[in-house]
């Protein structure tokens, strides 16, 4: 593994272990650039008007289709030490 996955799998425990949960928003922005770094561009059909919660993390992963995973991994990584601080 690089360094920048290295660097982002330790993001990931980071964010686990935040001393204040960050707003819904933010939440969304973690699990789109989260998905985006480990799995690329959103698949699947768009969730359904009743799905509130799975429509809004899909369209929050969506909204950054053909960023590439390393500025995704980057982006992650500078939002949770943001989030730390």
């Amino acid at each position: 593994m690089d360094d920048l996955g290295k660097q982002f799998e330790q993001a990931v425990a980071d964010s686990k272990r935040l001393t204040e949960r960050p707003d819904n928003a933010t939440l969304l922005e973690l699990y789109a650039l989260y998905k985006q770094a480990s799995e690329g561009d959103a698949t699947g059909d768009r969730p359904g008007m009743s799905d509130f919660v799975g429509r809004a993390k899909w369209d929050a992963w969506k909204a950054l289709e053909g960023t590439g995973s390393d500025e995704a991994k980057q982006r992650y990584i500078a939002l949770v030490e943001d989030l730390k601080a």
